[in-house]
């Protein structure tokens, strides 16, 4: 038998024609029309102010961090369950990181311990909306208000998920999208800078554009195309936005399988819950499922890491998830010595099941199967 894959990439198949349009369109560089076109698929379906496609995610962070004009010293509150691309940006500007906790019930950072992080030199507030489950978003809002925060959402999980109706990703000064292959719709590599507050918005068009002011000549808004500002290259090959288009045409028809299969994992193993066998992914009110993971909570990490084997022996291809970043080989020594003591139990607690697109619902069901006969085992 095959194992089932943790993940694979969904080819739509309009991809390979956008591909060879922008081919015969003769523009392969940055910016061409599908670049444009997502553009105004983002800023008409969601609100985004203005939105600009980067390589990856990380190249989000790096092009808001360089908006946000970071000095030496500055310090910056974020999760510390979540990816390295969320602090490695801050980090090559000197700031100084201080790592929260996550809630009890979710993987989600602790607003209500964020509080007391803040100093007189605190200057961002980055929040990220883990497997697309929006975070208390009125509160992270009151406090960068309260405190005159930058505030920027960690969106990589969360493409079309709401808090209260309203898109994640809309609510902060920036956002920071993901399109990698194991994202909801995919470029392979890729990502999006999404820009709301408006200050930032003529400048952040000349940080895309390697610090030149490209786009205001290409609109004849200025006589010649000179180095204006610090910027780097951040756009994506026109090709590569070809293929992210081709996905967000049928956004809809994704979203929905997938929705479908985090629903059929969800009642399959309530039953194991119900029991006080595993967690399951806990959704507040505010925020709602975006089909972009399934993970349950075991009870340690010797059961967890007894159950990664387990499937693994039984063609079950699934992974557990962050190492916290307080603790990581290169930040531990820095961190302030502070415990963190949930986010360094969904590290060991928690497991990520198979979740993808062409994922058929049988399987779903024989993975489910699977997990079930586990605790028939563990005694």
């Amino acid at each position: 038998m095959i194992k089932i894959p943790f993940n694979k990439p969904y080819f739509a198949g309009g991809e390979i024609q956008n591909i060879v349009n922008a081919a015969y369109k003769g523009h392969l560089s940055g910016n061409g029309i599908y670049t444009q076109l997502c553009h105004r698929f983002f800023e008409t379906r969601y609100g985004f102010k203005k939105t600009f496609l980067t390589t990856s995610c990380t190249d989000a962070f790096e092009m808001a961090v360089m908006l946000m004009d970071i000095q030496p010293g500055d310090e910056v509150i974020m999760p510390s369950f979540t990816f390295v691309s969320t602090a490695n940006p801050f980090l090559l500007k000197g700031a100084r990181i201080l790592f929260a906790d996550s809630c009890p019930d979710h993987p989600n950072m602790d607003l209500n311990a964020v509080e007391e992080l803040i100093t007189p030199r605190t200057k961002v507030l980055v929040v990220m909306h883990y497997g697309g489950v929006a975070q208390d978003m009125d509160k992270a809002v009151e406090l960068a208000r309260k405190y005159n925060l930058i505030l920027i959402e960690d969106t990589a999980h969360a493409i079309d998920s709401h808090y209260k109706g309203k898109p994640l990703g809309s609510f902060g000064d920036f956002a920071a999208f993901s399109f990698h292959e194991t994202k909801n719709v995919s470029a392979g590599e890729g990502g999006m800078l999404v820009v709301n507050n408006e200050k930032y918005i003529p400048r952040a068009e000349i940080v895309w554009e390697k610090g030149t002011n490209r786009a205001a000549f290409a609109r004849g808004e200025v006589e010649k195309y000179e180095w204006v500002d610090v910027g780097a290259s951040f756009l994506p090959s026109d090709m590569i936005a070809g293929v992210l288009y081709a996905q967000l045409q049928i956004i809809d028809e994704i979203q929905s399988k997938r929705k479908k299969i985090f629903e059929r994992y969800y009642d399959n193993l309530k039953p194991l819950e119900q029991k006080g066998l595993v967690k399951l992914p806990y959704i507040p009110d505010y925020a709602e499922n975006n089909g972009h993971m399934f993970y349950l909570l075991l009870k340690n990490k010797e059961q967890r890491d007894k159950m990664l084997r387990f499937l693994n022996e039984n063609y079950v291809h699934s992974v557990f998830h962050y190492l916290p970043l307080h603790l990581s080989p290169f930040y531990k020594n820095r961190h302030d010595g502070r415990e963190l003591p949930n986010a360094v139990r969904y590290s060991k607690m928690l497991l990520r099941l198979p979740f993808f697109y062409e994922l058929p619902l049988e399987l779903v069901d024989f993975i489910s199967e699977k997990v079930i006969s586990f605790f028939k085992t563990d005694k």
